[in-house]
């Protein structure tokens, strides 16, 4: 399976409980802050739950 980088555009505050647990799920703390996680269905569902927040790309 490929891999999703997940880079955090904008801030958690504000935003639902459910959202910032989220984040802090895929390991997000901060804008700008870059995780590379497996592309299973877990992980995009929560990329899918928060797609407003952050940018994701694939990598090899």
């Amino acid at each position: 399976m490929g891999r999703l980088k997940v880079t955090q555009l904008r801030s958690k505050v504000g935003g639902r409980p459910e959202q910032r647990e989220t984040l802090r799920s895929l390991g997000l703390k901060r804008i700008g802050d870059v995780v590379v996680k497996e592309d299973r269905p877990e992980i995009r569902g929560m990329v899918h739950a928060v797609r407003h927040l952050i940018r994701v790309e694939e990598v090899e």
